[in-house]
């Protein structure tokens, strides 16, 4: 079976996951705290999209938190027992905005790790679409090549399941590895997020991408 799609939010990068999973041919159902800012969004990726306010329980087997961390963990909060048995995607980068030169998470943990702490029992938290910026998303592509997701869990099956929505949308999904392996993903990120802002790099403009080469 094909699992479902829930993202909440409705910002750019709600637009380019969004974008992926109409490619991918998934059910998607866009919840936001702006419910009309919500069905603009739908309304804009494709007919038979759902969309409403987060005060609605999320339906797909996969909700994707297209929000900022600490967004991020209100609603893992508020929602509570509600996402039992579905697998939460985590694509926050959790930077200190104020200095951009730091993280806002203690050393030794990561956004996901913290979130999967604060989720109910038998919430399953795996990390990806950090590395992915929202504009290369709605392309799925920098320079004529998919774009690399890297995607970090405890749970093989939830990686599967992740992976398999990763190909469908015309990616490439990489195994990073166990939960803990986003803490090396969240600070990578901040890095390459550095190199957009430097005026030395002149053509970086959120229009990059982090590719593995073999």
């Amino acid at each position: 079976m094909t699992e479902t799609i829930t993202i909440l939010g409705s910002g750019n990068m709600a637009r380019g996951i969004g974008t992926r999973a109409v490619a991918a041919g998934r059910t998607l159902q866009i919840l936001s705290r702006d419910a009309e800012q919500a069905a603009a969004l739908a309304a804009e990726l494709g007919a038979n999209i759902t969309s409403g306010s987060v005060d609605s329980v999320p339906a797909g087997d996969i909700i994707v938190l297209a929000v900022p961390y600490n967004a991020a963990r209100e609603l893992v909060a508020t929602y509570g027992a509600a996402l039992a048995g579905k697998t939460v995607v985590d694509i926050s980068n959790p930077i200190n905005f104020a200095t951009f030169d730091s993280l806002s998470v203690a050393p030794g943990t990561s956004a996901a790790e913290e979130l999967a702490a604060l989720a109910a029992p038998g919430v399953t938290v795996v990390k990806a679409f950090n590395t992915t910026f929202a504009g290369t998303l709605v392309e799925g592509s920098v320079a004529g090549v998919p774009l690399d997701v890297f995607v970090a869990g405890d749970s093989d099956e939830a990686k599967a399941s992740i992976s398999a929505f990763i190909a469908d949308a015309g990616l490439r999904a990489i195994d990073a590895g166990p939960l803990r392996r986003a803490r090396e993903l969240e600070g990578f990120q901040l890095l390459i997020m550095t190199l957009q802002l430097n005026p030395a790099h002149e053509s970086f403009n959120w229009n990059t991408a982090v590719k593995v080469l073999a």
